[in-house]
């Protein structure tokens, strides 16, 4: 989905994306082991979830793991597969309760069978829920994400069920993981990196980005109101010349 390009807006962000860096250094300023600093962001979350309806956020991204962070050592991914599994059994009942629905994007093939079947209930049991849309990029990367919806996309032509003079950049989009969410508004980075990983390259062609210094674990919900009032600060154009 795309937003109306025509117009300007200095609205908060419906949609906010949070690239959550820096639970690593945050666990080893603190001498302990890098797991123990996911941990501690993993609980940081529900306090920014919390905080979305106060602020006007209906839709809320978190990108937990890329398809890049098998390279990380085989005692954290483990760790971080079973923390993921957990957070989900934890969080499970108050995500239902507080009207959350959740969706997860990226791709589902390499997570085991036990953790895709918990993301397959987690899904059905929220999926009534329209307070707060929580969408959790777990083995996600952009490029990634791309390159299955042009196979997806090739496969209906292929099928003869979609003409390629038909294909444009709004029939593609179709075919991503975020299909049936808007493009996010503001695109949030923690820990003072200045870079976007490879997390939802197509759909952030015009979200504003914001790259704070401070560390995910001690990213407060009050920060993170902070990030959303300079937001509302801006004129978003779209690539339009004001009047």
């Amino acid at each position: 989905m795309r937003h109306d390009m025509d117009q300007t807006t200095k609205t908060g962000p419906a949609h906010v994306a949070i690239i959550m860096d820096g639970n690593g250094r945050w666990a080893q300023q603190r001498g302990r082991p890098r797991l123990f600093g996911h941990h501690a962001g993993a609980r940081r979350v529900r306090e920014v979830l919390q905080s979305c309806p106060e602020h006007g956020v209906k839709y809320l991204t978190l990108f937990v793991f890329s398809t890049e962070n098998w390279k990380r050592t085989q005692t954290e991914v483990a760790g971080l597969m079973l923390m993921f599994r957990k957070y989900i059994q934890r969080e499970a009942r108050a995500l239902v309760d507080n009207g959350v629905r959740v969706r997860f994007i990226g791709d589902r093939i390499r997570l085991d069978d036990k953790l895709v079947s918990l993301m397959d209930e987690l899904e059905l049991l929220t999926a009534g829920n329209d307070l707060i849309h929580l969408t959790i990029a777990l083995n996600y990367g952009g490029r990634d994400e791309v390159t299955r919806a042009a196979k997806r996309l090739a496969y209906e032509i292929e099928m003869g069920r979609l003409s390629h003079k038909d294909v444009d950049a709004e029939t593609l989009s179709r075919f991503l993981d975020t299909h049936v969410l808007p493009d996010p508004d503001l695109v949030i980075r923690t820990s003072g990196e200045a870079r976007i990983s490879n997390f939802l390259l197509w759909q952030s062609a015009y979200a504003e980005y914001e790259f704070v210094d401070t560390l995910w674990p001690d990213f407060t919900a009050a920060e993170f109101g902070r990030v959303l009032a300079r937001y509302g600060q801006r004129e978003r154009r779209f690539g339009a010349v004001q009047a």
